[in-house]
């Protein structure tokens, strides 16, 4: 008789031989006790956090934490039920209110995970009469989204504006519907996305746009509200998708828009109506995080500088960063039998970033996924860099001459 399990035995030989190659599961790393937003216990070792997506630090905000006690104190712990049923209560409406003011926007709506803001927004908005054009290196959440919508789904080469307007002007219902979902920062590589010119290629052809603000709400633009704002294009962006899990320290996710049909897509929308709202000690802390963002834009600046600080110690080192500085920096190996034993090296000598193994990159090969935080002191940065040097010495990893040299 068959195995429900029998389908994963591809997947237990491989993180098998992932684990024997380095000796523990990069997949599960336990961090043991956080001592600040920079720095936590993993294997009993202090331990230097690249590896988090805290960008500004704010999963320690004194203010978050105060505004979680008081609320789990007056609210309790938990909603026991959707947004639909008992789950709103009025902090979730205080909330949805602040982020559609922070946005301009109309209106918005709060999930219980970024994860399910991506899938329950694109498979409520398209059906299976209208079109998803989606960027090649969207991420899972989107393109889970894409497959509950039973929309057509196309997709068009990463970052290119030409091919996405090619796709649309090639399709045999030029009057459908048709969204079209792309990132502000990709999290993988730290790319940005060219939004402006995905809102020419939607204004021509008559699209609506969707951006994923997920890893650049909090970083990019003037106020921190992501691509479309620094780019200038906000008025041209049809629905903002978002989580709470990276810039602001917490857990959720949300949509903004001026539609005012998104009050409609409340009710249409699975992950939204059958999933336990946020409870209000999450609420609160979010709504605080908010505020303090906005309050202290030289968190802002500081990330960026910090960026700057890493890639160029990555360019200097002869390894292979990626081309766009922001808090996302990947670094490029040749070969699986490089990028383990490195990452396995740099938890040894005390930093922690993310291994992405082939086939979840982009181009096939490893990476060993960095993100910056505004709290990284220049001295941790330089700690780090020099970590990076030795775990590559150690390991064999070339790095390149002309760098070297340098």
């Amino acid at each position: 008789m068959a195995s429900l399990f029998s389908k994963y035995e591809g997947l237990a030989g491989s993180l098998g031989a992932v684990v024997a190659a380095g000796g523990r599961n990069p997949f599960a790393v336990v961090i043991e006790k956080p001592l600040s937003s920079t720095v936590g216990v993993i294997e009993g070792r202090e331990t230097l956090l690249f590896g988090t997506n805290n960008y500004l630090g704010l999963s320690q905000s004194v203010r978050a934490i105060k505004a979680a006690q008081a609320a789990a104190e007056a609210c309790g712990v938990g909603t026991t039920g959707s947004r639909i049923a008992n789950g709103t209560q009025s902090l979730h409406r205080q909330l949805e209110r602040k982020i559609a003011d922070f946005f301009h926007r109309r209106d918005a709506m709060v999930f219980s995970t970024g994860y399910q803001a991506n899938l329950g927004m694109i498979s409520a908005l398209a059906g299976k009469d209208d079109y998803l054009l989606l960027d090649a290196d969207s991420h899972a959440s989107i393109y889970d989204g894409s497959r509950l919508s039973a929309a057509q789904v196309i997709r068009f080469r990463h970052n290119d504006p030409d091919d996405l307007y090619k796709r649309i002007k090639r399709l045999d219902a030029p009057d459908a519907a048709k969204l079209v979902v792309v990132e502000g920062i990709y999290s993988m590589t730290g790319n940005v996305a060219p939004v402006a010119e995905f809102a020419a290629v939607k204004k021509e052809t008559g699209a609506y746009l969707l951006v994923d603000e997920a890893h650049s709400f909090g970083v990019l633009g003037e106020h921190g509200r992501g691509s479309a704002e620094a780019e200038g294009v906000e008025a041209d962006v049809d629905f903002i998708v978002g989580t709470f899990s990276k810039s602001l320290g917490t857990v959720g996710g949300y949509c903004v828009s001026d539609h005012p049909e998104l009050e409609l897509v409340r009710l249409n929308c699975r992950p939204y109506m059958f999933t336990a709202s946020l409870p209000p000690e999450v609420i609160a802390a979010t709504a605080a995080a908010l505020e303090e963002m906005q309050e202290r834009p030289e968190l802002r600046a500081q990330l960026m500088d910090n960026a700057a600080r890493l890639h160029a110690g990555f360019v200097r080192l002869g390894l292979n960063a990626s081309q766009r500085v922001s808090p996302v920096i990947a670094v490029t190996l040749e070969t699986v039998e490089q990028a383990i034993p490195m990452w396995n090296r740099l938890l040894e000598l005390g930093v922690y970033v993310n291994l992405s193994l082939p086939p979840a990159t982009p181009d096939s090969r490893p990476l060993l996924r960095c993100s910056v935080m505004a709290t990284h002191t220049a001295a941790q940065i330089d700690e780090a860099l020099e970590i990076f040097r030795q775990a590559a010495e150690d390991c064999n990893v070339p790095l390149s001459a002309k760098e070297t040299a340098a």
